[in-house]
């Protein structure tokens, strides 16, 4: 075993690479973009030999395109993306026969007021290439962790390395290693930890098809297809399909285009060209911690999801956007290492709110099924619907995509701004339907500052002061040694955010608000008292 050379070489200090990624999957490689925007340095090692070439993942929803219009990365998303028709689920008996019924994909169907984004409908196969190029930091694919050495009270972490091709193990030395190493996290096991809920569903095959399916499609297009004899989606706008089915016995010498043909429905009669095939575990659960010391897991390793909802890959997005300019900040000296601590206390309540939403998500969708399949064996004709067991409003899930509500020490409750102590309370649960608040804890609300621009494109790798007093505020932001932006907020947005005319919102990077001043400052010190309380730290 060799120590692997940093780039800055030197002394102990030079030699210590900032940030390990483990995994380089859509969440690993969104933290490698946010934290080269940070300008921490990282190296990202993912142990396949290429980005993953199935389609995976299929839906990035509204928060997850926020996160990506501040990286610059949301058009061209957009652009290899579905068109927003094909923003919902139709439910068939077999894929040429007519809907029985249909949920929509709110936020992903058309445009909704509470974002200046709208969520597309994607492969992960097409959405990892442009993630990739999003950052120039070091990503060695091939190459695998096998064992971390973090002591007690040690000031780095050491991951030991194979790369697959060469067979050479290395080592290197990380101040923080983040593993984004999927709901298998070699990561998670090497630490021992556990975790809760319904665990593996079952085994499923994704098979990766051509075919010509337009003559019962192209007129309902959706992003999925729910039929008795498994599950259909178109992968990419010009063309190819995807079937996920429970995984068949004897699938080392199944047939998959008869297999396939067969899901079809009889009478289908179409010629089916196998591209790939993918078997893989429908995980449920959620680690019973976040964090061991300088480790941190996020995306599947942190929580894995029932794929109903597309709730997985979204809610690790989020994950590193909550937890990345947490690193930056201590890395970069503006934060006490504490401040840490708040990535578990705030992430992974959501975590298990999220799991419970997608296990409901599963459960009704079978309920679906199980009524159509009791009407058809009841015999004589079966309706054309089926009544649901769900409101529209069940699947619009705004509320748990941009109702998160933050309770921590990195949030100051109402009031609390000019005091000492932030209050710990318990996260609220948002629910299905999001509410527009401006407070402490919530995600700052969009609402337009000028024709194109929201008031998430003023937020970035800084705080935010919006106050629609900004000339109150400026001498203490200009003081405050931390990085910081103050912001004109048009007096007509200030009721709806709970401001007087001399009020003002302190929004972390991240977009959720760490501080309210309903109206004037009690003091002149009030907002570097409140940086400080939420980093944690006096930067020198």
């Amino acid at each position: 075993m060799t120590d692997m050379p940093m780039p800055d070489g030197g002394s102990d200090d030079d030699d210590l690479l900032p940030v390990l990624i483990v995994g380089g999957g859509p969440v690993g490689l969104t933290a490698r973009a946010l934290l080269e925007r940070w300008g921490v340095r990282t190296l990202l090692v993912e142990k396949h030999a290429e980005l993953s070439p199935f389609p995976r993942s299929r839906l990035v929803n509204v928060r997850s395109m926020e996160i990506f219009r501040g990286l610059g990365l949301a058009d061209g998303i957009a652009d290899a993306a579905f068109a927003p028709r094909y923003g919902c689920i139709r439910f068939r008996d077999t894929l040429h026969d007519r809907d029985f019924a249909r949920a929509a994909m709110i936020g992903v169907d058309a445009p909704v007021p509470e974002s200046p984004v709208i969520g597309v409908v994607t492969s992960q196969d097409r959405l990892e290439p442009t993630l990739l190029g999003a950052a120039r930091a070091p990503m060695r694919f091939g190459t695998e962790l096998v064992a971390l050495d973090q002591g007690r009270g040690a000031e780095s972490v050491v991951a030991s390395l194979v790369d697959h091709r060469t067979g050479a193990e290395t080592r290197v030395r990380a101040r923080y290693v983040l593993a984004t190493d999927g709901a298998n996290s070699t990561v998670r096991r090497l630490l021992g930890i556990g975790t809760a809920g319904p665990g593996a569903l079952g085994d499923f095959t994704t098979v990766v098809f051509d075919a010509d399916l337009d003559r019962w499609c192209a007129e309902r297009p959706a992003g999925l297809y729910f039929t008795t004899h498994g599950l259909f989606a178109p992968v990419y706008p010009e063309g190819g399909w995807a079937w996920f089915a429970p995984t068949p016995e004897g699938a080392a010498s199944a047939d998959w285009p008869a297999l396939v043909s067969r899901a079809l429905g009889s009478g289908a009669d179409v010629p089916v060209d196998v591209v790939r095939v993918q078997h893989w575990v429908m995980n449920a659960f959620v680690a019973e911690r976040l964090r061991h010391g300088r480790i941190l897991l996020a995306g599947d390793a942190a929580h894995a999801m029932p794929i109903t909802g597309g709730l997985g890959m979204n809610t690790g997005l989020s994950d590193v956007h909550n937890l990345c300019w947490k690193l930056a900040g201590v890395l970069n000296g503006w934060a006490d290492p504490g401040l840490l601590e708040t990535y578990e206390a705030e992430r992974h309540p959501v975590a298990q709110r999220t799991l419970q939403q997608a296990v409901a998500n599963a459960q009704l969708m079978m309920r679906v099924q199980n009524r159509r399949r009791e009407q058809l064996q009841a015999g004589g004709a079966a309706p054309d619907r089926v009544e649901l067991p769900w409101t529209e409003r069940f699947f619009a899930q705004l509320g748990l995509l941009l109702g998160v509500t933050y309770r921590s020490t990195a949030v100051l409750a109402d009031g609390d701004a000019d005091g000492d102590t932030p209050p710990g309370t318990e996260p609220s649960d948002s629910g299905t339907d999001y509410v527009l608040t401006a407070a402490p804890g919530h995600r700052m609300p969009h609402l337009w500052l000028t024709d194109h621009r929201s008031t998430l494109d003023a937020l970035g790798e800084w705080f935010s002061l919006l106050t629609p007093d900004p000339a109150r505020w400026e001498g203490q932001a200009a003081a405050a040694p931390w990085p910081l932006r103050v912001e004109t907020l048009p007096g007509e947005h200030a009721d709806v955010c709970g401001l007087g005319p001399h009020g003002a919102l302190l929004v972390r990077p991240d977009g959720h608000i760490a501080a309210r001043w309903r109206d004037h400052p009690a003091s002149d010190s009030a907002l570097h008292h409140a940086l400080a309380s939420v980093t944690g730290s006096t930067p020198g």
